[in-house]
């Protein structure tokens, strides 16, 4: 009986294999898993899209229903507080409030309790994805806050999301979502300083250009890695690499920068 002939994609994988690339995705961050899950959970029916612009709501003082970009702050001081709304649909210190509770009573619409609906990993997630959006942590590190403004400025965020935290879809790609900054993908795709300028100015690696099947997936991606090199500010790499080495370094051995403006309750 003649030998079946081997099916392309499995050679592209042993390619890719061969060449030192992920074999396989590493797996979504708790940040992406937090914004799907929010958006399944109908979060983004008042908060908008990606919780980003609240819908009105009329009756409150406020008008609108809070989102996650910039409102945060006055309402949860840390990422207790944020569970605490998800899982009871208020804080603690906010249900004691007369003033508060007269404030709800008054608006159209009314944070709804997940306690019984979502199990603790999933609010985990959740408060995950809302810490992401509100941009909490921030780096203390001004090389590094410099590099966070200049993803925002260069458009990098459109893709990666805020802070480069979100894996949003990307069809036709072998992970099949954008990598994060701070996601085991990364380090697959970039394993240096001197790779990740390739990346920046020329929109793909030297490495990944000699790789066929690097290429296959990355020609079939229907979002492609644009070049940047004549949009750079002189240290601007710099900045941006130090960002993501302050975004991959373990939270309790980073520099944060301390929050302004936090009413919490």
């Amino acid at each position: 009986m003649p030998a079946l002939p081997r099916r392309p994609a499995l050679s592209l994988l042993a390619l890719l294999v061969a060449a030192g690339c992920a074999a396989r995705p590493g797996g979504l961050t708790p940040v992406e898993r937090g914004r799907r899950l929010a958006e399944r959970a109908g979060c983004f029916s008042c908060h908008g899209p990606e919780g980003r612009g609240g819908v009105a709501n009329p009756g409150r003082t406020d008008r609108t229903v809070p989102d996650f970009s910039d409102d945060v702050m006055m309402f949860a001081r840390d990422s207790e507080a944020v569970r605490e709304w998800i899982t009871d649909g208020v804080t603690a210190a906010r249900a004691r409030s007369a003033s508060w509770r007269a404030e709800r009573d008054r608006g159209t619409l009314r944070m709804p309790a997940f306690k019984r609906r979502l199990g603790a990993g999933q609010v985990a997630d959740l408060v995950a994805f809302v810490e992401a959006s509100a941009g909490r942590p921030a780096p203390g590190d001004s090389l590094a806050k410099r590099g966070l403004e200049r993803a925002g400025r260069l458009g990098c965020t459109g893709c990666h999301g805020g802070g480069g935290r979100f894996e949003r879809p990307n069809p036709g790609s072998f992970a099949g979502y954008v990598p994060a900054w701070d996601g085991p993908d990364f380090a697959e795709l970039v394993r240096d300083s001197s790779e990740f300028r390739q990346w920046v100015e020329r929109g793909l690696s030297r490495r990944f250009e000699r790789n066929p099947a690097a290429l296959f997936f990355i020609r079939r991606a229907t979002l492609k890695m644009p070049p940047f090199e004549r949009h750079l500010e002189p240290g601007d790499v710099e900045a941006l690499w130090a960002y993501i080495t302050w975004l991959r370094t373990p939270p309790g051995k980073r520099s944060v920068a301390p929050e302004e403006g936090m009413g919490g309750e």
